[in-house]
């Protein structure tokens, strides 16, 4: 089996107002933040000269995106392998929200812990964040 979780992919929480979230963000903390928030870059320990990414975004309060869970939060964790990760997470009992999505930045998927906070796993491929993309 590949590893599981292997960081923290992104922080996402309701905001009554997060483009002004976004601004006190920025003015006081230095988190620059765009129409989808922040992007933190990072080199794992282990594979020094391979760049990672966590994102940091304020929602809408009204969001149903983080639905059925009742939380203003929800936790991205970057996995390895994500087709074997949800198959062993079905043997387990764990709920499954939806299929898998794969999208040219990663793959997704989301769960529920036992108290039914929302998680959304992603497998991401962390060449869509070169400079070269950005632009």
């Amino acid at each position: 089996m590949a590893k599981k979780v292997t960081g923290i992919g992104g922080i996402f929480f309701k905001s009554q107002d997060p483009e002004k979230m976004k601004d006190w963000y920025n003015k006081n903390l230095g988190i620059p933040a765009g129409p989808y928030g922040a992007t933190f870059e990072f080199r794992p320990v282990d594979n020094p000269e391979k760049k990672g990414t966590v994102a940091w975004n304020p929602f809408k309060q009204e969001t149903k995106y983080f639905e059925p869970s009742k939380k203003d939060f929800m936790i991205n964790y970057r996995v390895e392998n994500i087709e074997e990760l949800v198959t062993e997470l079905k043997k387990a009992g764990v709920t499954i929200c939806d299929e898998i999505a794969a999208y040219e930045y990663g793959k997704f998927v989301h769960i529920l812990d036992p108290e039914n906070n929302k998680i959304e796993l992603w497998e991401p491929i962390d060449e869509f964040f070169t400079e070269e993309n950005k632009k």
